[in-house]
């Protein structure tokens, strides 16, 4: 019988302009089979902290570990979506013994050296949540109903320049030997596999995963409010299968 303790502890974190407040309704039902599920919230996208818009990549890394090495030394399962992969691909980097897998959500790992936003102004502060007629044409919207955007535009918080401009250092080839999942939502696993194989730059790390499985969610980038249920159980899937 599998115990609690026996299963890796889960952290989801969620990508731009997102804090743990994101995954409250995939926690609902996540937390039930695995009550060592977690959200956070990244630094820099607490609308209460005064020096939120100065917050880098580096600062998101190590609150990342700090709330892995709450569970002690024992690896946990890391859920990062959509931007979020950058700072998990640094903790992966550094510390890739303490993450037993990683579950990308929509997103992927980073490739070294790349930027987000490598013309944002060095001069802006922080980057608004753009309006939904702008953001659609970056990422599906699929899925989503009035009452969500409506919360996603009330609750979002700006990302801090630093973290758009700062490139990915990544060194450490270890961290292709995590156990990986793709949870491929806008875009179909085989198409994401397919570009990955032909070099397109936003995929060209899964190439190189060494561990790699492939779920297919088909809805828009923000599943954890368009597919909750679905989300949550393909999350304690995986989980269960890791253990």
């Amino acid at each position: 019988m599998t115990t609690t303790m026996d299963t890796a502890p889960i952290i989801l974190i969620a990508g731009h302009w997102l804090g743990a407040w994101a995954w409250d309704d995939v926690l609902e039902h996540l937390k039930t089979e695995n009550p060592r599920a977690s959200a956070m919230t990244l630094p820099g996208l607490d609308a209460h902290d005064p020096e939120r818009a100065t917050q880098t990549l580096d600062a998101q890394a190590e609150a990342i570990l700090g709330v892995m090495t709450q569970h002690g030394h024992q690896p946990v399962i890391l859920v990062a979506h959509s931007g979020a992969n950058a700072p998990v691909s640094l903790v992966m980097d550094r510390y890739p013994d303490l993450v037993h897998r990683v579950v990308w959500v929509d997103s992927g790992p980073a490739a070294p050296g790349s930027v987000f936003a490598p013309d944002f102004p060095q001069e802006v502060e922080e980057l608004p949540l753009p309006p939904f007629e702008v953001l659609a044409q970056q990422a599906s919207l699929e899925g989503l109903s009035k009452e969500v955007l409506e919360r996603f535009r009330s609750r979002a918080v700006p990302e801090p320049g630093p973290v758009l401009r700062q490139p990915i250092e990544l060194t450490n080839d270890a961290r292709r030997t995590v156990r990986t999942t793709l949870v491929c939502c806008s875009i179909p696993g085989a198409q994401v596999l397919e570009l990955a194989r032909s070099g397109h730059p936003m995929f060209t790390e899964v190439a190189n995963l060494e561990h790699l499985d492939v779920i297919d969610l088909p809805t828009g980038h923000w599943p954890m409010w368009s597919r909750p249920l679905d989300l949550a159980k393909a999350i304690g899937s995986i989980a269960a299968r890791s253990n």
